[in-house]
């Protein structure tokens, strides 16, 4: 199944609630929350009171992506906060399988992330313990980049192992995901949208995510 993530990153912290009802309408299903400590990566955005906040403006799955550099001492105040997803960069978590697993103590489900660098075959020991694996489609830090074309190969790849292993976590994907570039990241197998400036950047956020998942869902009908 082809879900929308809609970024808040990209939508106006002013009329936030509104925003993510707006999204929402338009058909996403997950609010994918975005949290940069300015060290693992070049920003510095929210943290577990905006994490609250959201909480009580929606039943929708909290998405957590930590571009942090210290994961696992934020885990459980992220738990309180009401988070219900929680994903890692595998290129900050020494001990990466312990942290999975530390997310899932908490009661929430455990992804990995790999930036765009960094081959998805470090993640071959901890896919039977995630719940998704996120690939990122551009450098993190910013949004409203440009779509690395690499993405595609490992969304394709980690889609094989997944058969081939038969495993059940599900494929995500975030960075430059619009028009024009969700129908091939669909193909190679994507589940899961991020996007940001593609549902906030202009207009009616519920107006774009519908124009979006109408073309991911089609793109999912041409799947090989």
């Amino acid at each position: 199944m082809i879900e929308l993530a809609p970024s808040i990153l990209a939508a106006d912290f002013a009329h936030l609630s509104e925003q993510v009802d707006s999204a929402v309408r338009g058909g996403g299903t997950i609010v994918h929350v975005d949290i940069m400590d300015g060290h693992f990566v070049p920003n510095l955005t929210l943290g577990p009171v905006v994490v609250r906040s959201l909480r009580k403006a929606t039943e929708l799955p909290l998405d957590c992506h930590l571009m942090i550099e210290r994961p696992d001492e934020f885990i459980p105040e992220f738990a309180e906060a009401g988070a219900d997803w929680i994903s890692v960069h595998q290129e900050v978590s020494r001990h990466l399988n312990r942290t999975l697993n530390l997310i899932r103590s908490h009661g929430m489900a455990p992804g990995v992330v790999v930036n765009p660098a960094t081959p998805i075959e470090t993640l071959s020991e901890v896919l039977d313990v995630v719940d998704h694996v996120l690939i990122m489609s551009v450098n993190p830090g910013f949004g409203g980049q440009k779509f690395i074309p690499g993405a595609v190969h490992k969304i394709r790849r980690l889609a094989e192992w997944r058969a081939q292993a038969r495993l059940h976590f599900r494929i995500q994907v975030d960075g430059g995901i619009d028009l024009e570039t969700v129908g091939e990241v669909v193909r190679a197998g994507a589940e899961i949208l991020v996007a940001g400036s593609a549902v906030f950047g202009q207009g009616d956020p519920a107006h774009n995510a519908q124009k979006l998942l109408k073309a991911a869902r089609e793109a999912a009908l041409l799947r090989v």
